[in-house]
């Protein structure tokens, strides 16, 4: 094995940092990582515009502790038809959607939910779309969306959903083949 390819920011760290203390000698790379770097070389190609007002959420695991902030940014300048409106708490100041911390299964007893204050800060963008890069953020953040009642303004996507949405079709057999070969070539 060569490379471990994660979707989840958590396992991205845990594979990377931990197991790697451990002894693991294996690049680890997120998803976010390998579609940019998919775009840049042209084997991936964003054709469809989207058409979406997006607002990105840095999750804690692939932001603040991982250190990459480029990648998903790259992915969503890529995308024709997408407007990026940054949060006012965006980069190594954004705020965590709650989930790295178990609060999905914690009810508040003071205060408001850490996820619905996150989704209000998303709102204030004016922003259609809240992508991010985390299943756990996505889970929090629809949980926030359905708390203020904006699932009529407001979605939650993952960055690769809007990036396939930018493929579409036209990415077909040889986008997954781009993503295919990719770990194969190296």
């Amino acid at each position: 094995m060569k490379k471990i390819i994660t979707h989840c920011p958590h396992c991205f760290h845990t594979f990377d940092k931990d197991y790697r203390a451990m002894g693991l000698d294996v690049e680890v790379i997120h998803h976010t990582q390998l579609l940019a770097r998919l775009v840049r070389e042209g084997r991936l190609k964003p054709v469809n515009a989207v058409a979406a007002t997006v607002t990105y959420h840095d999750s804690c695991y692939l932001g603040r502790y991982g250190g990459e902030y480029q990648a998903p940014r790259e992915l969503l300048a890529a995308l024709p038809g997408v407007e990026l409106r940054e949060m006012e708490r965006h980069g190594p100041t954004a705020m965590c959607c709650g989930a790295g911390g178990a609060r999905m299964w914690m009810e508040e007893h003071h205060g408001t939910r850490i996820n619905v204050e996150r989704t209000c800060q998303a709102l204030a963008t004016g922003a259609t779309t809240i992508a991010t890069n985390c299943p756990f953020c996505m889970t929090m953040l629809s949980d926030g969306v359905a708390a203020q009642d904006s699932s009529d303004q407001l979605r939650v996507l993952d960055v690769a959903e809007l990036l396939l949405q930018a493929v579409g079709t036209g990415g077909g057999p040889e986008a997954a083949a781009a993503v295919a070969q990719s770990g194969e070539n190296e």
